[in-house]
């Protein structure tokens, strides 16, 4: 039996034009592959994999906050507080963990051009080859975890994935509208 968009308490009341639902079962099944995905991610398989591989001093929050650098550097100024915000960790431990890549040759500090008095961390040409290998590692990983799909295969997979995944984050956004 199919749920309809009316009787669902999940369906936002701006959902575009209403379609078939899918069947529970395949509901089931994709709740259940979402489950096994966050138990993955919260092993942090590709983060440990990628480290290990690398061979280097490196721990997986060093790893995160180079990341988050990247992330928001292209559209805003990455600060110790912005970068621990993202990391959703105590700005204390931001700032040791900046200090210690900074130390590594990894990060550097700059002077912000809105604001002198602050101080802006940027990626060096070490820490932008330290995010190429984790990204190497990580295609790498995909592909394995994909082989035997046909290329027409991968394609549907990351067109729907990428819908699925703004979906959720459009979900997160107005469940954080609603808490505030």
């Amino acid at each position: 039996m199919q749920n309809t968009a009316s009787s669902s308490p999940y369906r936002h009341a701006t959902s575009p034009s209403p379609q078939p639902e899918p069947s529970n079962t395949a509901l089931g099944l994709v709740g259940q592959a979402m489950t096994r995905m966050r138990l993955l991610i919260g092993r942090r398989f590709i983060g440990r994999m990628a480290l290990k591989r690398m061979g280097t001093g490196l721990e997986l929050s060093d790893i995160d906050a180079i990341g988050v650098i990247k992330r928001i550097g292209s559209h805003e100024e990455a600060t110790v507080g912005a970068i621990a915000e993202q990391m959703r960790i105590d700005p204390s431990r931001g700032s040791r963990i900046v200090a210690d890549l900074v130390r590594q040759g990894l990060l550097e500090r700059a002077a912000s051009q809105e604001d002198g008095r602050r101080s802006l961390v940027r990626i060096t040409e070490a820490g932008r080859g330290v995010l190429n290998a984790i990204e190497a590692i990580k295609r790498e990983t995909i592909i394995e975890a994909t082989s035997g799909w046909t290329e027409e295969e991968i394609e549907t997979f990351a067109r729907l994935y990428l819908r699925f995944t703004q979906g959720l984050e459009a979900q997160l956004d107005t469940f954080e509208q609603d808490e505030t």
